[in-house]
């Protein structure tokens, strides 16, 4: 039986790419039966008689998988955050990095409309991505008016399933068009009476860029942290993770107890404060989120 790779779901059907062809598929029954939904981007058997006239019959182990974009064998994660238009939030982008983290995908930081910026809010944006770097973040500056950083951003994207993610209106789509143009995907102005972009964004897809496969997707519309125990959260801060090797003690959070690594790296400058802040006000947001039965 053929294997082939999910690049699109829609209406019930599955679009499964193999050697340059692309096969409309269905589920078959028994997935329904066991409640398992083949996801974009996982690895199937299936057979067909036709391009438009076939079934999936098997979904390959998945390394991993994302509920909401409902996604599968993701590579990286490209986070797409506005300099302005939105405004530059720390906050949500802590956030997002938990996340992706947490599951185990290989977060890159891309922060757009650049051009935008008048000089001190300029050099604010590049102080973020100076310590952002030193928390072991990859980051990229661009504007896709001014076609600014694209030519760093492709190479990150060969050979790989990226995901791009951020909060609507960020310019998402705007940022796949200059980097391949041609595809024509919807954008929409920010809406001034909400501050925030309208979704242009229906389903998750799977679009080739380069040598690579690139997900514009709707964006993460859960962000709340429904899997992450107490003791798992500052693995998913590299830099706090860092820091906490020269902990006393062992299962330390980092929040009252003595000799704590993290503390004396907050003080000393090593690790910017707001990163830790955020890291105390997700823990109490865990710590308070109500038993799931």
């Amino acid at each position: 039986m053929p294997e082939g790779k999910i690049v699109k779901a829609l209406s019930g059907f599955y679009y499964v790419y193999r050697d340059g062809v692309l096969i409309q598929c269905r589920g078959r029954g028994v997935f329904r039966k066991n409640k398992i939904t083949p996801l974009v981007g996982d690895n199937v058997i299936f057979q067909a008689e036709n391009e438009t006239d076939g079934y999936v019959l098997e979904i390959k182990e998945r390394k991993n998988e994302l509920v909401r974009p409902p996604i599968a064998n993701v590579d990286q994660s490209i986070l797409v955050f506005s300099a302005t238009e939105p405004g530059f939030s720390t906050t949500l982008l802590d956030r997002f990095l938990v996340l992706v983290e947490f599951n185990h995908i290989q977060p890159l930081i891309c922060i757009t409309k650049m051009d935008l910026l008048n000089e001190d809010e300029k050099q604010k944006i590049e102080q973020y991505a100076t310590e952002y770097k030193s928390a072991g973040y990859d980051v990229i500056l661009t504007s896709s008016e001014k076609d600014v950083g694209l030519e760093l951003l492709k190479p990150h994207l060969q050979n790989k399933i990226s995901v791009f993610a951020g909060q609507s209106g960020v310019g998402k789509s705007s940022l796949l068009n200059a980097l391949r143009p041609g595809l024509e995907l919807k954008t929409n102005d920010i809406s001034s009476h909400l501050g925030r972009g309208k979704h242009t964004t229906r389903h998750v897809e799977l679009i080739e860029i380069g040598n690579g496969l690139v997900a514009d997707t709707p964006g993460f519309s859960s962000l709340e942290f429904l899997e992450i125990d107490p003791e798992q959260l500052t693995f998913c801060f590299p830099d706090l993770e860092k820091a906490s090797e020269n902990c006393k003690f062992r299962g330390c959070l980092h929040v009252k107890e003595p000799k704590c690594g993290v503390k004396d790296a907050v003080e000393n400058g090593i690790l910017p404060k707001y990163r830790y802040e955020h890291y105390l006000d997700f823990l109490q947001e865990i710590k308070e989120r109500k038993p799931r039965y």
